[in-house]
């Protein structure tokens, strides 16, 4: 609001301009001795402008603060939505925010007591669906596996049945953790068996622990929990969920079998105490890693970024790194738990990375439909390289 004050002599005394943001206020003046000196405004007007001054203050005040509470409400629901994960569709304008977390702990709950009864071949096949529901629903995890095999060498005319193979391995790793409650000792022989458990043994005599190097490959889930009941309990490394209660679901199905968990984002002083009491440590192995961590590597001909944490607590421990993985044999009808040969550790945090890879490679390519390409395991690029996503 602007206020202007006019001194004319006029007897128009004072006057308001009919503008909303423009107050013009008219005093009268008088002339001694030929000078012009203002006179005091008439009794009555005074009021009469002052009230209508502040009024038009007020309104401006008022607008300015309904104008900003918009845009900052316009602001968080904005930064809402850049925070909300992905679903298909537009679920997240219809259903909100706050109940998705229940919806997948329900979702859940619901497909783990489903695949938990009844005749394997009839789990097996309600998980298979669930996966295709999940294929459905989320077409770029098939699109990155895709991208994953293209960059992999794999011709075009295998893809496919590659990346159907991978949902029908998630599909068995499904039915097998619903039914972690079920297992014990006497019946987990129907499902996994071991095969070079001596050289797990031998590891153990050197007693300065045992490092696993694993993958995301066949059924990781079930290779833990069968070595915790066959053997003995070991320490799993792990990374929590984003939804706190299917978390809380997955983590007490992991220890079921007595082994004990490692939060990632301060696993190497649980990881180096472990190590030092001669227990054994599972550690996945086969994920992207940032530039700042890791180190590239040869993977499938294609430069990967690997974390060379594992090399390093492995040289700094002296402890035995045995790779292990659990196959699914179908000629068996259940998992092979393959431990292979210690990997000699040099205390060359690259070089020890790269045997580690080339060793996951061959076992990969022996059985590629097992491994989890869907993962954008070629992510970070070296400096000056685009993206291959």
């Amino acid at each position: 609001m602007r206020a202007h004050v006019d001194h004319d002599g006029d007897d128009d005394k004072h006057k308001i301009d009919p503008g909303e943001r423009h107050v013009v206020v008219h005093f009268p003046c008088v002339h001694k001795g030929g000078e012009r000196q203002e006179d005091e405004p008439q009794q009555g007007h005074q009021p009469l402008m002052v009230k209508r001054a502040v009024e038009i203050v007020a309104e401006e005040k008022h607008q300015h603060q309904n104008d900003s509470w918009r845009k900052h409400q316009q602001g968080n629901q904005q930064a809402a939505r850049h925070r909300r994960p992905h679903l298909p569709g537009d679920l997240y304008r219809r259903v909100p925010f706050f109940y998705t977390g229940c919806i997948q702990y329900l979702l859940a709950r619901f497909a783990l007591f489903t695949l938990a009864w009844g005749p394997r071949w009839l789990s097996f096949d309600v998980a298979r669906f669930y996966t295709w529901l999940l294929d459905l629903f989320l077409p770029r995890l098939r699109r990155v596996a895709r991208r994953n095999l293209e960059l992999a060498g794999y011709p075009a005319d295998e893809r496919e049945s590659v990346i159907d193979g991978v949902f029908a391995s998630i599909a068995r790793l499904l039915v097998t953790f619903a039914r972690f409650p079920r297992m014990n000792r006497d019946n987990i022989g129907q499902w996994i068996r071991y095969e070079g458990l001596e050289h797990f043994e031998e590891a153990k005599r050197r007693g300065r622990g045992v490092l696993f190097a694993t993958a995301h490959f066949g059924n990781w889930e079930l290779s833990a929990f069968a070595h915790g009941l066959l053997t003995e309990p070991m320490n799993v490394v792990v990374r929590p969920l984003d939804n706190a209660a299917v978390d809380a679901l997955v983590e007490a199905r992991r220890q079921l079998s007595g082994n004990r968990l490692i939060q990632k984002r301060d696993a190497a002083r649980g990881i180096l105490r472990a190590l030092a009491s001669n227990e054994a440590v599972g550690i996945l192995v086969d994920q992207n890693s940032s530039l700042a961590e890791g180190v590239f590597v040869d993977f499938f001909g294609v430069p990967a970024c690997a974390n060379v944490a594992f090399a390093k607590i492995a040289a700094r421990s002296g402890a035995a790194v045995i790779p292990g993985f659990a196959v699914w044999e179908p000629a068996e009808s259940r998992y092979v738990l393959r431990f292979y040969p210690a990997i000699e550790i040099t205390g060359d945090a690259h070089g020890d990375t790269q045997r580690l890879h080339s060793l996951l490679e061959s076992v990969i390519r022996h059985s590629p439909g097992q491994w989890l390409w869907i993962h954008r395991r070629w992510k970070t690029r070296p400096p000056g390289e685009g993206p291959v996503y």
